[in-house]
């Protein structure tokens, strides 16, 4: 039976394949423990662990700050020093999906590259929870998430055949999923850490990784086959690469830099974003703080919403006019992120006229514009390249479309330090400039290029 029939015969998950229900709360779960210590790291780093003597501590550190200072500059400041590793590391977790696509296509396959990413993640949050093995669990947590992202979005793309309009609302699910482990985390690892103790916090994370890979091993069997895999006594061989998807991988590879600058408002959420927010937001309800870090909740719960809302939206939307490609909802996302960051300017401009701390609620409606945008820029891009990708390099391709992602968390770590530059009402201008100028570009491409990775010119459906 082919992967077509399968998934056009297979509606037991809410009218989709069976298996995506099983990759969608496996990635939640692996979602949960990898936010959970992603909201926890830059306040770790600034109160605790680069504070002396835990600073002491860490093994190689020595040699790791030298590395920094060279190529960041951070100088003597914890707080842009925590930037730095901040941007390096969650920067490498978008590069290295590049190496597990390259594993997952040529040597191992998906599911054996996923159940490797699997462990080296679990094996990374639990070393998060010793000082001294702070950098050999952020190497983990690096070459685990490398070889499990890019592929679990590719099983995703491969339940569904050729001509299933259903693939592009299975990548929304599919972020539903993402960002109901991104609620609980904070909730949950966030709490922990900031109340209780960080290194509670990091093992929490580490557990829900263990859930993660319990749920893909037991679902693995609703999966098609995969290329080059022995099944039974049928083979299917790895298909090579035809004419003209060469074109289409070089544009693909073009729009890298435009949607880096898109993403950085949202990518900085969990860097400078939270910093600022812990000195400058006024986060006291009923007499007391709350924790930080559940401003990354109310981020998600505002994503969950609108991500389900924008689904619903598009497609009462079709049923009376023409639904945008890919390449004009990725500029209706990038010019409503400019506003979600002006939401920041202008609390910080107010803020600093009267001299009191910045309203919850200019955070509330960056929040709600952001998750708009997102809406219509994360999955609706990775949507575009696991449909236009060709066959023989499914994995390696949505690999490169994390390079955005790097190269956004490499921005975020290197521009995060001159939030104690600047003020902020600057440095929050600085990035809806950043977004404005992407949001132009991505108008441009839509005008002249995008019928050049239309359904029929990609001829892939």
């Amino acid at each position: 039976m082919t992967t077509s029939s399968v998934a056009d015969g297979d509606r037991a998950f809410f009218g989709h394949p069976k298996g995506l229900g099983y990759l969608a709360f496996t990635e939640a779960w692996e979602r949960f423990s990898y936010y959970g210590m992603q909201s926890l790291l830059v306040l770790y780093m600034t109160k605790t662990l680069l504070l002396a003597p835990h600073v002491d501590q860490i093994a190689g550190f020595g040699v790791f700050h030298a590395v920094i200072q060279a190529v960041y500059h951070p100088g003597v400041s914890v707080q842009k020093l925590s930037s730095a590793i901040f941007g390096l590391y969650s920067s490498l977790v978008f590069l290295t999906p590049i190496l597990g696509g390259i594993l997952a296509d040529r040597l191992l396959g998906k599911t054996r590259t996923i159940i490797i990413g699997a462990v080296l993640m679990a094996i990374g949050h639990f070393l998060m929870a010793f000082d001294a093995t702070f950098l050999l669990a952020l190497l983990c947590l690096v070459l685990g998430t490398g070889c499990f992202k890019g592929n679990i979005a590719g099983q995703v793309s491969s339940l569904y055949g050729e001509g299933d309009l259903r693939r592009a609302d299975a990548f929304q699910v599919f972020y539903l999923g993402i960002n109901a482990g991104v609620i609980a985390a904070p909730l949950i690892a966030g709490t922990l850490g900031e109340k209780v103790g960080w290194h509670y916090g990091f093992g929490v994370a580490g557990i829900g990784m263990l859930i993660a890979l319990a749920l893909y091993l037991y679902g693995r069997r609703h999966l098609p086959p995969e290329p080059g895999i022995q099944r039974g006594a049928a083979r299917i061989e790895r298909p090579k690469l035809k004419p003209g998807e060469g074109r289409t991988i070089a544009l693909l590879v073009m729009l890298l830099p435009v949607m880096t600058a898109s993403v950085l408002c949202n990518q900085q959420i969990f860097n400078a974003y939270l910093i600022w927010a812990d000195t400058s937001v006024n986060l006291v309800f009923g007499g007391e703080k709350v924790p930080t870090t559940w401003l990354i909740t109310l981020d998600s719960v505002v994503s969950v919403t609108f991500l389900a809302g924008m689904v619903v939206f598009w497609r009462v939307w079709a049923t009376r006019f023409r639904e945008p490609d890919e390449i004009g909802k990725l500029t209706i996302g990038a010019f409503i992120s400019v506003l979600g960051v002006l939401c920041l300017v202008a609390g910080s401009a107010i803020a600093a006229q009267t001299g009191a701390k910045v309203s919850i609620w200019w955070c509330v409606a960056f929040h709600v514009l952001n998750s708009i945008a997102f809406a219509n820029m994360l999955p609706v891009s990775l949507a575009l390249f696991a449909r236009a990708a060709p066959a023989a390099l499914g994995s390696t391709i949505i690999g490169i479309y994390y390079l955005h992602l790097f190269a956004g968390n490499q921005t975020v770590g290197l521009i995060g330090g001159l939030l104690e530059d600047m003020s902020a009402t600057n440095f929050w201008l600085m990035h809806a400039g950043i977004a404005a100028g992407a949001a132009v570009v991505f108008l441009i491409v839509g005008r002249f290029f995008a019928k050049w990775l239309s359904h029929e010119n990609t001829g892939r459906a």
